[in-house]
């Protein structure tokens, strides 16, 4: 660790609680050895140590950078002291290389137990050790030394052994400062959640220090991040599902850092992820109505329920999830638009058909009931005045146009088998009642059947725009005629079945043309 590997204390080759003598002592022996290129050598400079290179210049920044009480505190806990008998005898293993009877002697006074005026030392000593390993568990045993020290009531007694007696400190405050230069140093070495890992054992204060500061960046990050995203949206709405969905993965990695810092329960964690929810499934809106507007080709539909679904796995607040259930629902129906246009449109040509034969049927019943003896009914007549009843030349016209050749490879793959099944019945039901001339047109819609002719195909018009159809009491308006009531004006597709004649001149109609 660069804290411990160059501290001023380590490159001065002196102990961070040093008399004043002491200190002067090492000026004097290194400027001696520098004056005749002598090597500067300590007798702290453990084997668990990297070399080290000591100049005149950076021997003397060294000293300067430890004259100031607050300093020496700083530095001082990322290095040795000895101000106890234990210290003194664990420095003579060390120096021979004896690292695990240092180590040893150091345990045995503050494994389970509190600091004191005896032990302090060996915290600090035993946490600056445990710091230079690269063990995961040896640094967070390092760090809850370094801790525990600090924020006993004892570390005035560390403090007053490495600076001046007069000096007082701020525990919290020097905790924080200890925490923020050992995240300087795990920066690179570890990520965020191994990082809070190797705190884990550390109190309350602590993790709650660790929380505000794992949690600033992030939220920063994502909240940057959404409006990033959301000026892109507005300005390209074509790309929207393309940074939506980068907006998903850049932010990622914060919001689960946050999650496991905060929890789902945590006013800021709920803020932040409906946010960011609320944007990627807007991306998702964008692009679905941009790509319809301009009739894309891409498969924006299920573009836009795969950033919908990511929102919502996301989304925290009550509000945001069920915005993401609704759109996934709206979605999802709208997954079979062409079949289910399709299947109105061909629903409302049999409805009103069936509707006309119902209405005629019953007139001819009530005719035949006043008929006299040997007179009937010409039921062939009456099957031709049904059929008739539907003006084709419109119904087929609408077919075209509601029902455009592009929509029949999305219908052929819709998932629904029953809308499928329907939708063939409907078909063949309306291709059986056109004219040939009428069926060339429409023979399309019958997609798994290969039309024997298709040279009135070409006649097919697309539409400009998505239509829609709109089944309200399927189109018709119906009179009754004095007499007989037989319908008179008929909807969209119908036609005048009797004219415009009243009276008993309808009467007169039926009685002779239904014989």
């Amino acid at each position: 660790m660069e804290l411990i590997e160059k501290n001023p204390y380590r490159i001065a080759g002196i102990l961070s609680n040093a008399t004043e003598r002491e200190l002067q002592k090492q000026k004097t022996k290194i400027k001696a050895y520098t004056k005749v290129g002598k090597e500067i050598k300590s007798d702290f400079d453990f084997q668990i140590l990297k070399s080290i290179d000591r100049t005149e210049d950076s021997v003397k920044k060294a000293f300067s950078n430890v004259e100031q009480n607050q300093d020496k505190v700083n530095y001082a806990l990322f290095w040795f002291l000895n101000a106890s008998p234990f210290d003194n005898t664990a420095f003579e293993y060390l120096k021979n290389g004896d690292e695990e009877k240092a180590i040893e002697i150091w345990e045995k006074v503050t494994t389970d137990k509190d600091v004191n005026s005896k032990n302090f030392s060996a915290f600090n000593n035993l946490g600056t050790y445990k710091l230079l390993s690269r063990d995961k568990s040896d640094i967070k045993t390092g760090i809850e030394a370094k801790i525990k020290l600090i924020e006993s009531n004892y570390f005035e007694s560390f403090v007053h052994s490495v600076a001046d007696e007069t000096y007082t400190i701020d525990n919290q405050k020097q905790s924080e400062k200890l925490i923020d230069e050992l995240l300087i140093q795990f920066k690179n070495q570890f990520s965020s959640s191994e990082t809070l890992e190797l705190f884990s054992g550390c109190n309350g204060t602590t993790q709650k220090y660790l929380s505000k500061k794992f949690t600033e960046q992030p939220l920063h990050n994502i909240e940057s991040q959404i409006e990033s995203c959301k000026k892109k949206r507005k300005a390209d709405k074509g790309r929207a599902y393309e940074f939506g969905f980068k907006l998903f993965t850049n932010t990622k990695d914060d919001l689960s850092l946050l999650k496991s810092l905060l929890g789902t329960s945590d006013l800021k964690y709920k803020s932040v992820s409906d946010q960011l929810a609320n944007e990627i499934m807007q991306c998702g809106i964008d692009y679905f109505n941009e790509c319809q507007e301009n009739d894309s080709n891409d498969n924006y539909l299920e573009s836009a329920q795969k950033l919908t679904k990511l929102a919502d796995s996301i989304a925290v607040g009550k509000l945001t999830k069920d915005r993401a259930k609704d759109s996934l629902a709206t979605l999802e129906e709208m997954k079979d638009q062409e079949i289910n246009q399709a299947l109105q449109v061909l629903q409302s040509i049999k409805d009103a058909y069936d509707n006309n034969a119902r209405q005629l049927m019953a007139q001819v019943k009530e005719q035949e009931a006043n008929m006299g003896y040997g007179q009937s009914i010409n039921w062939t007549k009456v099957a031709e005045l049904i059929k008739n009843s539907i003006d084709w030349d419109k119904a087929t016209e609408l077919l075209v146009n509601v029902i455009p050749r592009e929509n029949i490879s999305k219908i052929k793959n819709a998932q629904n088998t029953s809308k499928i099944n329907e939708y063939k019945k409907l078909v063949e039901f309306v291709l059986e009642k056109v004219s040939y001339s009428q069926k060339s047109r429409i023979q399309y819609l019958k997609y798994w059947h290969s039309p024997r002719t298709s040279s009135s195909s070409s006649t097919n018009s697309k539409s400009t725009t998505r239509p829609t159809y709109s089944n309200k009491n399927s189109g018709i308006s119906w009179s009754k005629i004095l007499l007989y009531g037989i319908p008179m004006v008929i909807g969209t597709f119908i036609l005048p079945v009797i004219g415009t004649v009243i009276g008993y001149f309808v009467g007169n109609w039926i009685y002779k043309n239904l014989q």
